[in-house]
């Protein structure tokens, strides 16, 4: 964001696939603005029950302690609302169904912005690839966006359920080769590293260092300390190539 302008929403949905993910993308800025009124809801597609190596630990223990650990951190970081979809971890697909479900909470919240994952995204970095379930998500939550949750005849059954249609201003997308916005989180990044923690079935204290680095990176060329970026698009915005000076 500009240096002279800060953009807060007045709603915000988080959509990812697992617990913690939201975590590691939008927690600085969940914080950040949730501490200036926003209200923001957190929706997990996936129950999370894929994510262990013990082998004593379930697939349905693991579920319920990872919607335990993620409602905690969402706390910490003043998110509003939880949804949890259910879906199985490691198999997510972006079908019709996936896609009617993410478009009821879209209608139900009426979030004047959406994040999520850029489902383009194949490789972070060099070596590590993009979890399937991540661009699953990612792509089924566009989707629901433009055109579910706008158009009135899709999707009828949420209609009979009293769920009217609504239009998302914006989307902004997490960890995007072309971010074009970037949000200070200096004085948040003690609460991402604390909510990050609040996952320990699945992350330790080293984490704080990724976060560190991670923030740093993205605040490069900024005039702050420690960012998260985004590539954010203004929905029903110009045309390319049709913008005014």
């Amino acid at each position: 964001m500009s240096e002279n302008e800060e953009f807060i929403p007045r709603s915000a949905m988080v959509v990812v696939a697992h617990p913690d993910d939201a975590e590691f993308m939008v927690a600085g800025t969940v914080a950040r603005w949730a501490a200036r009124g926003a209200e923001v809801t957190y929706v997990i597609i996936t129950n999370g029950n894929k994510g262990s190596d013990d082998p004593e630990m379930t697939p349905s223990k693991l579920a319920e302690i990872r919607e335990k650990e993620q409602r905690a951190a969402g706390r910490i970081l003043g998110v509003k609302n939880f949804e949890f979809l259910g879906y199985e971890d490691g198999y997510l697909e972006p079908t019709l169904d996936v896609r009617r479900d993410i478009t009821r909470v879209i209608r139900k919240y009426k979030p004047q912005v959406v994040m999520t994952f850029d489902p383009d995204i194949r490789f972070y970095g060099g070596s590590y690839p993009n979890h399937p379930d991540h661009r699953a998500a990612g792509s089924a939550t566009i989707d629901a966006i433009f055109p579910s949750a706008r158009d009135r005849l899709t999707f009828p059954e949420l209609l009979a359920d009293g769920l009217e249609p609504h239009k998302v201003e914006q989307l902004w997308m997490a960890a995007a080769d072309e971010a074009n916005a970037v949000v200070d989180i200096t004085d948040t990044l003690e609460l991402k590293k604390k909510a990050l923690l609040a996952h320990p079935s699945q992350l330790g204290e080293d984490i704080t260092e990724f976060v560190i680095e991670r923030g740093k990176s993205s605040a490069k060329g900024h005039p702050f300390e420690y960012g998260e970026a985004f590539r954010r698009i203004v929905l029903d915005g110009p045309l390319p190539g049709t913008e005014e000076d």
